[in-house]
C-alpha cells in the first residue's frame, strides 16, 4: 500500500507540470505566424502538439497498453491519420466547435484510456473493451477536431491558406514525435523493473484523475469563462 501511494505522487510529479503548460492561442504565437513565413505555421503547430498536456497525457495512456515498437508505431499512426483527417478538413471547410467542449471531450478521452488500462471495463462494466486500434482512430478524429479550433482562432488570412493548414499539422507531427520519444523512453525503461506495476497503476489511476479534472474544468470555463 506504501509502494502503491509512492508512485501515484511519483505519477503526480512527473505529469502535474504538462497541467501548467499553455495550451490556447496566445498574442506571442499570432506574432510569429504574422511575420513568419509556411514555417512559423509548422513551429507553431510543433508547439502547441509539445504543450497539450491533455494530447500527450492520452497518448501516454496509449503506449502504456502497448508491447514492442512496431505496436507504438502502428497506433500512433492510427491516430496522426485520425487527427490530421479533422484538423485539416474541418479547418479548411470553416467547422468549428466551442474551444471548451471539445475540450471538454478530449478530457473524456483521457478518463477513457486510464479507465481501460485499468480494466475498468472487465472490473465495473463486466464486458470486454472496444477495439483499441478504432477507439484510438475515433478519437484521433476528435483531438484533430480541438487542433483545427485552435487554429481557426488565429488569424491565418486567406493567402496560401490550405499551405498553412498542412504546414500546421506537420508542425503537430513533428512536435507529436518530439513528445513521444521521451514518454515511450521512460515507459519502456520502467517496464524492467520491480516497480513497474505500482507505476503503472499509479500513473493510469493519475489519468483518470486528470481526464476528471480536466473535463469540469472545461465545462466551468465553457459557462463562466472568457
Amino acid at each position: 500500500m506504501l509502494n502503491t501511494k509512492k508512485y501515484v505522487l511519483s505519477g503526480l510529479f512527473l505529469l502535474f507540470p504538462l497541467l501548467l503548460l499553455a495550451h490556447g492561442v496566445s498574442a506571442s504565437d499570432q506574432e510569429i505566424l504574422d511575420k513568419g513565413g509556411l514555417l512559423s505555421y509548422i513551429y507553431v503547430g510543433a508547439k502547441h502538439m509539445i504543450t497539450g498536456y491533455d494530447h500527450l497525457l492520452f497518448l501516454a495512456g496509449v503506449v502504456f497498453y502497448l508491447n514492442g515498437l512496431k505496436d507504438v508505431v502502428r497506433f500512433i499512426t492510427i491516430f496522426t491519420i485520425g487527427h490530421s483527417i479533422t484538423l485539416i478538413g474541418a479547418t479548411y471547410l470553416g467547422v468549428k466547435a466551442n474551444e471548451h467542449l471539445i475540450d471538454a471531450v478530449i478530457a473524456l478521452s483521457v478518463l477513457y484510456k486510464g479507465f481501460e488500462n485499468l480494466g475498468g471495463f472487465e472490473k465495473y462494466v463486466k464486458t470486454k473493451s472496444p477495439n483499441l486500434l478504432l477507439m484510438v482512430f475515433i478519437f484521433g478524429l476528435i483531438h484533430g477536431f480541438g487542433l483545427s479550433t485552435r487554429l481557426q482562432s488565429f488569424d491565418v488570412g486567406t493567402t496560401q491558406f490550405f499551405s498553412k493548414i498542412v504546414c500546421f499539422n506537420i508542425g503537430v507531427e513533428l512536435g507529436q514525435v518530439m513528445a513521444l520519444i521521451p514518454i515511450v523512453f521512460l515507459i519502456t525503461l520502467w517496464k524492467s523493473k520491480k516497480s513497474y506495476s505500482a507505476f503503472y497503476k499509479a500513473t493510469n489511476f493519475y489519468l483518470v484523475i486528470a481526464g476528471i479534472g480536466l473535463f469540469f474544468y472545461q465545462v466551468y470555463g465553457y459557462f463562466y469563462g472568457h
